[in-house]
Formats: structure tokens, sequence, C-alpha cells
């Protein structure tokens, strides 16, 4: 990805406290600390230090997130990358060296979480009652039919 890709830099001085969104890139050189979510690209360089929840299409992992974060595409954490939550993404690539803390959940059901529980392919039948034998005549019974 170029620099071209991300319109949007938050500078290594820089740091932001609130909730950011935004369409297409976004390249975070500095701090933030608050939510992030987008459907666009999100690059935590070397230096960068995030402390969100974040939501994003990809992101890509230099620096340091504390938070959990979801991508509907894929999550890259580089050798370099420190990665402190729950993870949720369709494709996953880890670098050798990069430190992660958290349970992740890799694949379509992962990203998905609003869509309802998948059915079983087996399906329960209801029991069928079907008659059995008659009972059996007791001994107060016969007395009856010999008077």
């Amino acid at each position: 990805m170029s620099d071209n890709d991300f319109p949007t830099v938050i500078g290594p001085d820089a740091k932001f406290k609130g909730e950011l969104s935004f369409e297409k890139g976004v390249k975070i050189l500095g701090s933030f600390e608050g939510r992030i979510s987008t459907k666009g690209n999100l690059v935590v360089a070397s230096e960068g230090a995030i402390q969100a929840d974040v939501e994003a299409g990809t992101i890509t992992v230099e620096g340091e997130i504390n938070g959990n974060v979801a991508a509907q595409d894929l999550v890259e954490l580089k050798n370099s990358a420190r990665l402190q939550g729950d993870l949720r993404c369709e494709r996953l690539i880890v670098v050798d060296g990069a430190h992660f803390i958290g349970h992740c959940n890799v694949g379509g059901d992962a990203v998905d979480k609003t869509a309802p529980p998948k059915k079983s392919p087996v399906q329960m039948q209801q029991p069928v009652h079907q008659p059995g034998p008659a009972p059996l005549p007791t001994p107060l019974d016969s007395k009856k039919t010999a008077d």
C-alpha cells in the first residue's frame, strides 16, 4: 500500500482521544484512545499506539493495539506488532516476532457475528405414538366377567 492509499495520517507527535470513523484509509503514527470504526483500511505504524476497540475492513499492525479488533477481511500482525485483546477476522497473517495476547476467531463465521446460528443438518423427529398390545386382564377383571 502506498501513502496515497491513506488520505488521513495521525502524525507521530499527535495524541488523539475520541471516536474515529472514515471511508478510505488512515495511518496512525501517533497515539489514539477511544474507538475506531470504518469499512476502509487502518495501518498502525511501528511507532503508533492505540488503546481502542477497532472495526475496519483491513488492519495492518506494526505498532501496538490494546483493545478488541474486528476486520471484515484481513488482519496482518507484522514482526513488531503488539496486540492485546480479542481478534475476529476473515483472514489472519501473523509474522514471526509479533506478540498477541487474547482470543482469536478466524473465518467467515467469526466475522458475521449478527448471522443467526447455523442449523444442524440432523433434524430431530417427534416421537410417533404407536398403539401397543391390549393390557392383560387382572384377576379382578375376570371375576366381573364370571358373574
